[in-house]
């Protein structure tokens, strides 16, 4: 397990006191370690946990040649005669084998997802088809030979890695194993992280109001969050900035947990209780990062725990969990990482930014005239938290992007699939 120091030697030019928001992911991938353990679980237990082994296929999707709809199935080599008059000869249905047999200017009139009968490939839609008693014509150019077949195995070959190792399981994933018949399935062990608050300032909600104290907010959005990931959470509450007490919520999240996520106590000029317990009890490294909202962040381990240290400020913990944390979180997963897509929208106003960090602003992406648009929020404040329910994504303004005038395309990271 490499030291934070020999992953700082990796990384040209690190400094932790101006990280780019590039360098931080890249320092992140490299200190964390997916889990091993593996469970077996029924189907309907393994949404969202991730595959331990690909998962490859006992069958053929469809099994079969069938027809894609209702319609009449022919040999689609008699297409070349216009117009083609052929004899209807019988019903083939879905879930068995019609077992008569088609000759020549015959066809069969075929039910969608019915086998098709031997000899045929080519399926004329019902809408199109004349009939007139036993005959059926095929009007000129509705088809052509092999049109609305489906093949066998054309959604899975037996033998093939219908999903792979590393898959984070979404719906579409449980069906496709429920397709193959497949009903149980190994995935890795779910990845538990604990969590908590510090502060003296921090009230509990139930605790009666007092000057100078805020209500704790972060908690409930790191709580959603994880629970979001699909990680087993542990909240160890409000932690008041008191040696004996942070050492002991640090020292229960590292002996119970994969990884513990702390608000507040690493900025400049807060309490230092937390920040020397952190460093008297691990490997810790604080940074500095040149982004918009979030800047200040503690990274490392306690024992065999990873430690993220998210700033105080609340939305300043939503942008840092999403944009470093919950990369990481997943990589720890075991998940592949598949980054979800930075969408392209034009702004609305315009926006002051200098070059030389990464801000990201809370955003409304809406379509006009088939176009993306998005505007912000207003207040960008990282106390602001009703902006995150407000807006529906973050505009990425990146580290060497200055000013944005009303117009210009911005990235735009879109909270669903995220929270």
């Amino acid at each position: 397990m490499k030291t934070l120091a020999h992953i700082a030697e990796e990384l040209q030019g690190y400094d932790p006191q101006a990280l780019s928001a590039q360098a931080v992911g890249d320092f992140l991938s490299r200190l964390v370690v997916p889990v091993s353990e593996v469970e077996t679980l029924d189907m309907f237990a393994a949404l969202g946990r991730v595959l331990s082994e690909d998962v490859i296929s006992p069958v053929s999707v469809p099994p079969h040649d069938n027809s894609a709809m209702d319609g009449y199935a022919f040999d689609g080599a008699q297409l070349g005669i216009e117009p083609l008059k052929i004899k209807v000869v019988g019903t083939a249905l879905a879930g068995k084998a019609w077992q008569g047999q088609v000759g020549s200017g015959e066809c069969v009139r075929i039910m969608t997802g019915a086998i098709m009968p031997a000899g045929l490939d080519t399926v004329l839609p019902q809408e199109f088809a004349q009939v007139d008693g036993e005959h059926m014509t095929v009007p000129a150019g509705v088809v052509k030979p092999g049109d609305n077949r489906r093949l066998a195995g054309e959604d899975v070959m037996a033998g093939q890695a219908a999903l792979q190792k590393g898959e984070l399981l979404r719906p579409a994933a449980l069906g496709l194993m429920a397709s193959l018949g497949i009903p149980k399935v190994n995935v890795l062990r779910r990845l538990k992280v604990a969590y908590f608050s510090t502060g003296d300032e921090i009230l509990s909600l139930g605790d009666a109001p007092r000057e100078g104290a805020v209500y704790d907010s972060n908690r409930y959005t790191v709580f959603g969050l994880l629970t979001r990931l699909g990680c087993e959470v542990m909240d160890l509450g409000v932690v008041k900035d008191q040696p004996d007490l942070l050492k002991a919520a640090f020292e229960r999240g590292a002996r119970e947990a994969d990884a513990i996520i702390t608000s507040g106590g690493v900025s400049v000029g807060e309490a230092d209780h937390t920040k020397n317990m952190m460093r008297e009890l691990g490997d810790v490294a604080f940074w500095r990062i040149a982004m918009r909202p979030g800047r200040p962040m503690a990274v490392g381990r306690i024992g065999q725990s990873v430690l993220f240290g998210l700033p105080g400020n609340p939305v300043a913990v939503m942008v840092t969990f999403l944009a470093f944390v919950r990369p990481a979180l997943l990589q720890m997963m075991g998940a592949r990482q598949r980054d979800l897509p930075l969408l392209k929208a034009r702004s609305t106003e315009a926006i002051r930014k200098k070059p030389g960090r990464t801000e990201y602003q809370r955003g409304t992406v809406s379509t006009v005239n088939g176009q993306l648009q998005v505007c912000t929020t207003g207040n960008q404040g990282s106390g602001v938290l009703s902006s995150m329910v407000q807006g529906n994504g973050l505009m990425v303004l990146h580290h060497h992007q200055g000013n944005v005038a009303v117009g210009d395309e911005v990235d735009v990271m879109m909270f669903e699939g995220m929270i």
